[in-house]
């Protein structure tokens, strides 16, 4: 099984009830077998979506902390050249495909490095669609 690039959108989709579903659990379940990688901003990405959650008690810390723990025990790398393509790549895909700069950001590294990608979010994939990158 291939290594693959993790959207946040997955990630987050284990943290809450009501966004669980069969292709985030199928997605878990993979990372038992191989590796995923994130570009550098995804630690903030889900931090921010925690920091939200507990803010709106949709989250509480303790529910917050066993979901971070999980987080850490998987096999998720994150990659250093993020910040490297920023300005020219990922800034260029975000407007040919009118995505924010994070979600290029995902886009950038799965055409990088040449990986599939693992996302829910419905522009990234279109985008990835159009450019050849598989979904996980």
């Amino acid at each position: 099984m291939t290594r693959f690039v993790l959207d946040a959108s997955v990630a987050l989709s284990w943290c809450f009830d009501d966004e669980d579903d069969a292709y985030g659990r199928r997605v878990l379940g993979m990372l038992r077998m191989t590796d995923a990688i994130v570009p550098a901003i995804w630690r903030l990405e889900v931090a921010n979506a925690v920091l939200v959650a507990e803010r709106r008690r949709r989250l509480n810390s303790v529910d917050a902390s066993r979901f971070l723990t999980l987080l850490e025990d998987l096999n998720i790398g994150v990659d250093s050249g993020t910040s490297v393509h920023a300005f020219n790549n990922t800034l260029q895909l975000a407007r040919r495909y009118r995505l924010s700069a994070y979600d290029a950001a995902y886009l950038e590294l799965a055409l990088r490095e040449a990986l599939p990608i693992a996302t829910l979010d419905e522009d990234l994939r279109y985008a990835a669609r159009k450019l050849g990158v598989d979904r996980i």
